[in-house]
């Protein structure tokens, strides 16, 4: 058996261990003890060692029409300030203040959007330096930039912080909304894709913690950090194409502006998709100021109404459905009894006896009616079931806050034969298209959209919009036979005034009147709602348009033209018409991005690509254009480019169509009235007189 090995530890290593155990204890209990050591505080120390840990912030994301064109951005932002202590100029040559008080206050206040007099109260005072605000507060790099042009001594800038800009000011406003900064300085979405996308747009801020004395912001070396990298929000590409939105919006304009409209709204959709491809409305808003908003109601999704006669698309389509129309039966058109309600057409009109198809063209409410009660006596479905099944009484879910349902409820036959014209409900914009959507889809109901795609901080596309059948209404037979109607309508009905040369459509009109709030009905000369449903082109549709304005101080006529103007400009953006169809490619220009180039460059540049050039301002850099990147014009067509200055002077619009000169009234503002048809043959306003846009109004005349 083996010994086991032994190892003998001395005693004096031992003594010496247990001598150390015994120092470490002492000095520990006289650390936790003693409130200094080595003649330092140890609690204060420690109380000086704090974590810290910082916010960092996530980028919002930017909000684009279908074809990439910016319309929402954060940007720095700026506060304009003049330095007015003479000390700071040393050299004379080079003044470092303002000098001449005047010149400076008269080029700014355009800019800046203030009087003359408070710019001029505001460089006058006694102080080293002086902001001017309002209007030069949280400016944009755009509106710096311009300001910078004007080589103004003694104006500088400060940033300020992070805003949101939308460069097209009330382009799309109900549609885009608006986002401005909380308590807590974070930039928060209202109204719009911007609030019923916010939380996606912002994104997700992240943070970094650390370990820092009090007394300084630096971290402490050597220390570990934890820190949580900020997720930018994602980008959202809508629906929109900017420059039929433009086309819309300036329909708006002119209902506005001309005809005094309360309210008006044009919105074209997408024949196929649902796709909601412009809507303009008016009133709007500027986004980049809020003051300027007088309702949160955005007019597409929560304005409802009485629609009137275009509701007889549906009232008609519901009977052929049903097996209960024959276009060529004969009824008397005047009136028909209903309880003790007599029902008769628009303005007491009557036609004598004439067949149910010419009934629809020349838009009868008895027509109408009698088709109404034959449903209700003998189809397996009432009028409110169609109605109910094109989604009219509920919401459609597009991606827009505050939509509102409308009102179906139909109890008596009295309110049954006024629905079937539209009269006694209430629609929204945004129900009507999706009812019109049955007419182009062989009666299949077509859910509309706003948003084309998300494409997240890593340029993953996380969402894309797509075409979403919701219920089908009508058979192939019935959607036909309603563009036979829709086509009597326009080309065999009691106005010529929507046929439009080189583009076949159809559509039915619409005026209803207006609900007093006393009970009844307003009995004022403008007191309707005037719409328009049209599809185009007919043979192969691919827009849908709907038009409603309310209170328009003008007779129909003069409401068609607005829209049919409108639709002529938007199927020749589309190359629709059989002009445009048959265009030779070989003059066909592809108009690129020119923001912020050189204006001298880029006229030469266009001028020699054949393009008609208007420049508008006398200033170096263009800062806006129209048409935008991507668009087609054809050789000798115009190009219109806003530079950065102040001054603009009239061209000679001899020879101009209609649409050119209300496209260039409306990039500068300035107010239009003309007369006739044609091209422009004379001006009220000589050219090259410089314009004082907010009092000046320009006339021409057409043949």
């Amino acid at each position: 058996m083996k010994k086991r090995a032994t190892v003998k530890i001395s005693k004096i290593i031992i003594l010496i261990v247990a001598f150390l155990f015994v120092a470490a204890i002492i000095k520990l209990s006289y650390i936790v003890l003693s409130s200094k050591v080595d003649g330092i505080d140890l609690q204060a120390k420690a109380a000086s060692i704090t974590t810290t840990e910082e916010t960092l912030y996530a980028n919002r994301g930017n909000i684009y029409d279908v074809n990439g064109e910016m319309l929402a951005t954060t940007v720095n932002a700026y506060t304009v300030i003049a330095y007015l202590d003479e000390s700071r100029t040393t050299d004379a040559e080079n003044p470092r203040h303002v000098v001449d008080k005047e010149a400076t206050a008269a080029a700014l206040a355009p800019l800046l959007e203030m009087s003359e007099e408070r710019l001029m109260e505001l460089l006058n005072k006694d102080v080293y330096q002086v902001e001017l605000g309002p209007g030069g507060r949280g400016i944009t790099e755009v509106l710096k930039r311009a300001i910078e042009e004007l080589e103004l001594p003694g104006i500088d800038f400060i940033s300020d912080s992070k805003k949101r800009y939308y460069s097209n000011s009330t382009f799309a406003s109900y549609i885009i909304g608006y986002a401005k900064e909380n308590e807590e300085g974070k930039l928060v979405g209202e109204l719009g894709v911007e609030g019923y996308y916010d939380d996606i747009l912002s994104g997700t801020n992240g943070y970094t913690k650390y370990l820092k004395y009090t007394s300084s912001n630096y971290k402490i070396p050597n220390t570990i950090d934890d820190t949580k990298k900020a997720v930018d929000g994602s980008d959202i590409y809508l629906t929109i194409d900017f420059d039929i939105q433009y086309i819309a919006e300036n329909a708006v304009k002119e209902f506005q502006d001309t005809y005094k409209t309360e309210w008006a709204i044009f919105t074209v959709m997408d024949a196929d998709t649902g796709a909601i491809v412009a809507s303009a409305t008016s009133p709007n808003f500027n986004p980049n100021d809020t003051n300027t908003i007088t309702s949160y109601m955005n007019p597409l999704v929560s304005y409802q109404y009485e629609p009137g006669s275009v509701m007889k698309i549906f009232s008609f389509a519901s009977a052929i459905e049903e097996g209960l129309y024959d276009g060529n039966e004969l009824y008397e058109s005047g009136s028909i009894q209903v309880d003790s309600e007599t029902i008769i057409n628009d303005v007491d009109k009557t036609w004598g006896t004439i067949s149910f198809d010419t009934g629809f063209a020349y838009s009868s409410n008895v027509a109408a009616t009698m088709l109404a009660f034959r449903l209700l006596e003998n189809g397996e479905k009432k009028l409110p079931d169609y109605y109910d099944a094109l989604g009219f009484g509920k919401k459609t879910g597009i991606e827009l806050a505050n939509e509102v349902s409308g009102d179906m409820e139909v109890v008596y036959k009295s309110e049954l034969a006024n629905s079937s014209f539209g009269q006694g409900i209430s629609v929204t914009p945004i129900q009507m298209l999706q009812a019109l959507s049955s007419m182009t889809n062989d009666g299949n109901i077509i859910k509309p959209y706003i948003v084309d795609k998300i494409v997240d901080s890593e340029g993953n596309v996380t969402y894309e919009g797509k075409r979403t059948v919701v219920n089908n209404v009508y058979s192939s037979q019935t959607v036909d036979k309603m563009h036979e109607l829709m086509h009597k309508m326009i080309y065999e009905g009691l106005s010529t005034a929507w046929q439009i040369e080189g583009l076949s459509m159809i559509g039915k009109t619409g005026t209803a009147q207006i609900a007093s709030p006393n009970g009844g009905y307003l009995t004022g000369e403008y007191d309707t709602i005037r719409s328009f449903a049209g599809i185009f082109p007919e043979e192969d549709p691919e827009y849908i348009v709907y038009v409603a304005a309310r209170k328009v101080e003008g007779n129909s006529v003069k409401f068609a033209n607005v829209v049919t103007d409108a639709i002529e400009e938007i199927a020749k953006h589309a190359k629709l018409t059989s002009e445009t169809k048959e265009t030779d490619l070989s003059k066909v220009i592809n108009i690129e991005n020119y923001l912020s180039k050189d204006i001298n460059s880029v006229t030469t540049m266009l001028e020699n690509r054949k393009l008609n050039i208007i420049v508008i301002g006398n200033g170096k850099y263009v800062i806006n254009q129209y048409p935008l990147k991507n668009s087609i014009v054809l050789e000798n067509g115009k190009l219109f480019l806003i530079t950065n200055g102040i001054e603009i002077k009239i061209p000679n619009m001899t020879g101009w169509s209609l649409s050119d000169v209300k496209n260039y009234c409306n990039l500068i503002g300035l107010n239009l009235e003309y007369s006739g048809y044609g091209y422009v043959v004379s001006q009220s306003i000589a050219q090259d007189t410089v314009l004082d846009i907010a009092n000046m109004t320009l006339n021409v005349h057409l043949e």
